[in-house]
């Protein structure tokens, strides 16, 4: 069992537990995850760029707060729909190192439908 595996079957019992999964539908996990990137949003609003880059040791202890929970609610959402978080990231990185290719957008923020 690796940690993801580990931390998978901690979330399922932790909601097993507290008869949570009639609430832990794709629907209301996704509406979860969707709360807590807003929390995380939040913490930056206001910063500017070089603030947000250097964060005091409470904003950066709030900040991996609120990206645990993210990956929480996201790991939980993969795990109730059967969706394998690992490799679906490889292959989302393959799919945009074709959509990117480094010759048509190295140092440019467009999007691949731009170049």
């Amino acid at each position: 069992m690796n940690d993801i595996d580990e931390i998978k079957e901690k979330l399922s019992q932790f909601a097993l537990a507290r008869d949570w999964d009639q609430f832990h539908s794709p629907k209301n996990l996704s509406m979860a995850l969707a709360g807590e990137v807003g929390e995380l949003l939040e913490l930056f609003q206001w910063l500017t760029e070089e603030q947000s880059n250097n964060l005091t040791r409470e904003q950066r202890k709030a900040v991996e707060e609120e990206v645990a929970d993210v990956f929480l609610y996201l790991l939980r959402l993969a795990d109730r729909l059967g969706v394998d978080l690992l490799e679906v990231a490889k292959n989302k990185i393959i799919i945009n190192e074709n959509k990117y290719p480094v010759d048509k957008v190295k140092g440019s923020s467009k999007k691949y439908t731009e170049y």
